[in-house]
């Protein structure tokens, strides 16, 4: 993906040489790296599933009319895909936030962002590619909902980052 590619470029953190090296031996998920991974996927899947239900709920799950599954279904559609560009942002560093980092420090990284909900806007948007991927227009009502909805796992992740940095400043004092 596009963010993945970006993130390879990413600009090294200027406090590593500050740190003690990293075990060799230690797992890539090591030092809670998985259960990040494991939170942000459920949070993710979560709130996919939740859009999904909230498009539905007026109707239950026998007899949906094909326009509201539609409608449904690409809500599900942006929040996964939205969720997924945004977090990205926050899993730049483990362990500094978004802001100390700085959020334009990475332009291909906003590029990518960008592209991604700029493409995603035209799937959507565009008729016969909407047709085709049987996506339903999105009002700006659902848009603001689903945007607001798509940041909570990458808001979620910098406050675990906080409430570590925290627990190890305290730790140390």
């Amino acid at each position: 993906s596009l963010p993945a590619i970006a993130l390879g470029v990413d600009p090294g953190d200027k406090d590593v040489m500050k740190k003690r090296p990293r075990d060799p031996e230690e797992s890539f998920f090591a030092g809670g790296a998985g259960l990040r991974a494991i939170i942000g996927g459920f949070l993710i899947g979560i709130l996919t599933l939740a859009v999904f239900y909230y498009g539905i709920k007026d109707y239950g799950f026998r007899n949906i009319p094909a326009d509201v599954l539609s409608h449904a279904r690409t809500m599900s559609f942006v929040v996964l895909a939205l969720s997924q560009l945004f977090y990205s942002l926050s899993m730049r560093n483990f362990n500094k936030s978004i802001i100390k980092i700085g959020l334009f420090t990475n332009k291909y990284l906003l590029a990518a962002i960008v592209l991604g909900i700029v493409l995603q806007a035209g799937l959507i948007s565009i008729p016969f590619l909407a047709r085709a991927f049987s996506l339903y227009s999105l009002s700006l009502q659902d848009w603001g909902l689903l945007i607001v909805l798509a940041l909570i796992p990458m808001l979620v992740n910098e406050l675990i980052k906080k409430i570590i940095k925290e627990k190890t400043n305290v730790s140390t004092h």
